[in-house]
């Protein structure tokens, strides 16, 4: 891989760099080898199992990491506390009912609390990391699907290709010249693990990856002292992270969120971005013979982080100014470190005609130094310009100098520089950094990503209502009129010469940060650095053309793309209806250049639904909206709000992709990458790379292979399956009186506000139930309890009822998950579900902080009784023995786990029922932050959050 040697050597200088720490610290860890046979993967006892393998090299790293961490525990707190661990881990991994270790961590006194659950928790990160180096070296990133959803890589997909068409290259290389796939990267509040212990932990991997190309047994000296050292880094990083407070003191900022994800990009997407690419021109040079144009970027990235304001009052129209101007800082220093060393580099002194005279020097001895030393100059001058905006203070701009405010500016000199190599005959020195910048400047262009805007539509009418009082006093309020009478007005003021909006008058806070978001659309200085303008909960056509007026009378004639955003279950279902008003509008088809994009969301659907009927609202939804934009001659492009987790969309991306309705898919796609999934997928430049092959083959292959449309029958009986989970799911959770007391009760609820993960609010709204509380939280809490609830129930009565009144229920369901990547895809999930969740686990919170014989006991009785029949169902359906039959390697890593995670299940029990009278005041710090650990440990071992 071409980005190993550049790591490997400043991985092997701050090693030694460390030497002398090394050293003077080595000798104290080096008594403690008792330590190592404890927090180990492989327990001595325990048989290896050949039906459920584990690469050797991750149960290797596995071990390396735990022996670390044991040394630091036993160096910091002694020999008796790791055996304290010990006992506890020996406990959970016995086959009993776990009375022994609840009566052992029962007489755990306070201040040994915090220090278990650190314990478990540092080890489950730790293993984390282990199987994110595996999943890179081993190209495995989606582990948790079966070899049916397995992404192909390009050149092996491209034989596929080749066979079903007859100009294959060239229809590969068309199709990647024109593919817009848009990563939305965004700082929904999932991501528990600091910033600093992420940098640990990416120092860790690195350490990984270069004991990965070591022999510690080579003869070579270097490279066995190499090897030595590497480990006692490891060493060090390891007691670093422990002696490290795993939360944060405050809620990060927006902009705190905002400068987390420009570190995405600087640590690894700058560099993972150029490294794809020349993967991809050595497929199109091979088969086409020809690279990706310059200009071109199949795979580009957006971000939400400052630009949504959805429910946050903390983003506001300042904040996303400055996220705006930190991000081009951010862009025009990674362009100077890369200019700098072109420079160094670009000694040659033969130069085409047209950089001679771009330089207005033609007897330049080093040309292509004279152009870089100009551009340098630019983006320094930019990014002082910059510096100087966002401390408010004057700059004066060097007359001879242009600020750079858009790419070609420096895409078009740089792409002379590369035309004047290759006339030259210097196409390999074309190729090496100077191509890597070209292909920079066409994925992040000067902005670094363009930043998508995002508001409810609430707030939108809102502020019409107050602006439109003042011009129609006597009128009825606007959010009362009927949605053609609003529509009628909408339409009159969009041609409407005469401005609808006074700029002098004195409006509410509330209205004013409105009109001032719809300002920056305006301003001069923002050309590439938007993106899309997004309507969370849009429920009708008005609310679409209300964004559109807003854009026309505050942003200086300038518009982005408008995206409703249809969540909730109904919305799904009226969307096509909404999409084709719209469409028939003469006045909104002229705004639109015939694109529409749409944002179908999973979060809120499967919240507002159940898993099941929200799963297939968004499949009916998509289908009915492509056949709306082809019958309009309007090109769609889908927007998947997906989460994490299965309850929120989550699940494999390229499985994702291959089981949307065929033909939904064309060529273009937009995703959000949320929260912790950010690390999983993009921490690492190798991570990044293969999840980018990942998104580009599936879009690949569901444009040029579509799957056949699903037969009717299967979506007759899709109907029938959802509208059933969605009664008993209604039933449950929205008409059951226990059901919030009982959600509050047994889920660490109240504790999760405590975990500072992001700056927006738990709740839409402060009071009110289950409907008010952001998805996020919904999924963290079950999850908490292994319960996962939002992921499966409903869907136990609509197979239950399936089954019994079709006699051939059960081979129809077998040929849907044969035969249809959707349903296939579903079932896959929820197996998943169902391996990661324990009824037994969920059972221990009930007897610790439920009433014997209550209601609350008896619906929670009731449920876990649900989810067990669901598995038995499951098994059934799939005709298995056992849950992930198919997928060992999957269903081993979740048994290896839950001895680590148990423990903190039983751990967090304890503390909610220690807590439960208290107010969070009367609550010892260590105590609350044991009760934080508990949480991160059981979403780092499940690897779900939100």
């Amino acid at each position: 891989m071409i980005l190993i040697p550049r790591r490997i050597l400043l991985l092997h200088t701050s090693i030694i760099q460390h030497q002398h720490r090394f050293v003077n610290n080595g000798s104290n860890l080096h008594n403690t080898d008792r330590s190592t046979i404890l927090i180990s993967s492989k327990d001595p006892k325990e048989p290896k199992d050949e039906n459920h393998p584990i690469d050797e090299s991750l149960r290797a790293n596995v071990r390396l990491l735990g022996h670390s961490l044991g040394r630091t525990i036993a160096h910091d707190l002694g020999e008796n506390f790791l055996e304290q661990i010990e006992t506890i881990r020996h406990y959970a991994k016995l086959q009993d009912d776990g009375t022994q270790l609840d009566q052992y961590l029962h007489k755990l006194p306070d201040n040994h609390l915090l220090p278990v659950a650190r314990a478990f928790n540092q080890f489950l990160q730790l293993a984390n990391i282990a199987e994110q180096h595996y999943r890179v070296c081993s190209k495995r990133i989606d582990d948790d699907s079966r070899s049916t959803f397995h992404h192909m890589n390009l050149t092996d997909l491209y034989k596929r290709i080749e066979k079903e068409y007859k100009n294959a290259s060239q229809l590969l290389f068309d199709t990647f010249t024109k593919m817009k796939i848009e990563l939305v990267l965004t700082a929904h509040p999932t991501e528990i693990i600091r910033r600093t212990l992420i940098q640990k932990y990416d120092s860790i991997e690195e350490c990984l990856g270069l004991l990965d190309m070591l022999d510690p047994e080579a003869e070579e000296k270097y490279i066995s002292e190499t090897a030595h050292r590497t480990k006692e880094r490891l060493r060090e990083l390891i007691s670093q992270a422990w002696h490290t407070n795993e939360f944060r003191h405050e809620r990060p900022s927006p902009i705190d969120e905002a400068k987390s994800g420009f570190a995405v990009v600087e640590n690894s997407l700058w560099e993972a971005v150029p490294t794809f690419f020349r993967d991809l021109d050595e497929l199109l040079l091979n088969t086409a013979g020809q690279r990706l144009p310059l200009h071109v970027a199949p795979i580009r990235f957006a971000s939400w982080m400052g630009g949504d304001r959805d429910g946050n009052p903390n983003v506001t129209a300042a904040v996303t100014i400055e996220v705006l101007l930190l991000a081009r800082w951010q862009a025009a220093e990674l362009y100077i470190s890369n200019l700098e060393k072109l420079k160094d580099e670009l000694s040659m002194t033969k130069a085409s005609n047209e950089l001679l005279n771009l330089i207005g020097d033609k007897n330049a001895k080093e040309p292509y130094r004279v152009l870089l030393k100009h551009l340098i100059r630019q983006v320094r001058t930019t990014r002082e310009w910059l510096q100087a905006q966002l401390d408010n203070k004057p700059f004066n701009i060097p007359k001879d100098i242009e600020l750079i405010q858009v790419s070609k500016q420096l895409q078009e000199p740089l792409k002379i520089c590369y035309q004047s190599l290759c006339e030259n005959k210097l196409d390999l020195i074309a190729n090496g950094l100077l191509l890597d910048i070209l292909r920079r400047l066409a994925c992040f262009g000067v902005t670094l990503s363009k930043l998508d805007l995002r508001q409810e539509s609430a707030r939108h009418t809102e502020a019409l209502e107050e602006i439109i009082s003042c011009i129609l006093p006597h009128d009825n309020k606007y959010s009362e009129w009927n949605e053609e009478k609003k529509q009628e007005f909408l339409l009159d003021e969009l041609v409407s010469k005469r401005p609808l909006i006074s700029h002098r008058h004195q409006w509410s806070a509330d209205t004013q940060e409105v009109l001032d978001t719809f300002e920056i659309i305006g301003r001069k200085n923002n050309e590439e650095a938007l993106g899309s303008y997004i309507i969370s909960m849009a429920k009708q056509p008005s609310d679409v053309l209300a964004v559109a007026l807003f854009m026309k009378e505050m942003a200086n004639g300038k518009t982005l793309p408008i995206v409703p955003l249809f969540e909730r279950l109904n919305d799904l279902d009226r969307s096509n209806d909404i999409i084709d008003r719209l469409l028939s509008m003469k006045v909104y088809r002229d705004l639109i250049d015939n694109k529409q994009e749409v944002m179908i969301g999973y979060s809120d659907s499967a919240k507002d639904a159940g898993q099941l009927a929200a799963a297939w609202a968004q499949y009916r939804a998509q289908d009915r909206l492509l056949e709306v934009c082809q019958k309009h001659g309007v090109a769609l492009t889908l927007f998947h709000g997906r989460g994490g987790t299965i309850g929120r969309g989550g699940g494999p991306a390229y499985a994702a992709i291959l089981s949307q309705p065929p033909g939904s898919i064309n060529n273009s796609i937009r995703v959000t990458e949320q929260g912790e999934m950010i690390r999983f997928k993009f921490g690492l430049p190798g991570l990044a790379v293969l999840s980018m092959e990942i998104y580009a083959c599936a879009i690949l292959e569901a444009t040029l292979l579509p799957i056949p449309k699903p037969k009717d029958s299967w979506c007759k009986e899709m109907n029938k399956l959802a509208d059933r989970a969605h009664r008993t799911y209604n039933l449950i959770v929205r008409e059951n009186p226990d059901f919030v007391p009982y959600f509050q009760r047994i889920t660490p609820l109240n504790a999760l506000s405590q975990l500072r993960l992001g700056s927006r609010p738990t709740k839409r709204k402060q009071d009110g139930g289950v409907e008010t509380l952001r998805a996020i939280p919904w999924i963290f809490a079950w999850s908490q309890i292994r319960l996962m609830l939002p992921s499966w129930l409903g869907t136990d009565d609509a197979f239950e009822e399936f089954l019994k009144e079709n006699p051939n229920g059960l081979n129809r369901l077998r040929e849907m998950i044969k035969s249809w990547p959707f349903f296939r895809m579903y079932i896959e999930m929820l197996e998943m579900v169902l391996a990661k969740s324990d009824v037994d686990i969920t059972a221990y919170y009930e007897y610790r902080l439920l009433e014997p014989n209550s209601s609350m006991q008896k619906l929670s009785e009731s449920l876990r009784q649900r989810l067990d029949h669901l598995r038995e169902l499951v098994l059934r359906i799939t005709d298995q023995k056992e849950l992930l039959e198919d997928v060992p390697r999957l269903a081993r890593t979740i048994a290896l786990r839950n001895p680590y995670i148990e423990p903190l299940h039983r751990l967090q029990a304890e503390l909610m029922q220690r807590n439960r009278d208290k107010k969070q005041e009367d609550i010892p710090a260590d105590i609350s932050r044991a009760m934080m650990t508990t949480m991160a440990g059981i979403a780092a071992g499940l690897r779900n959050t939100g």
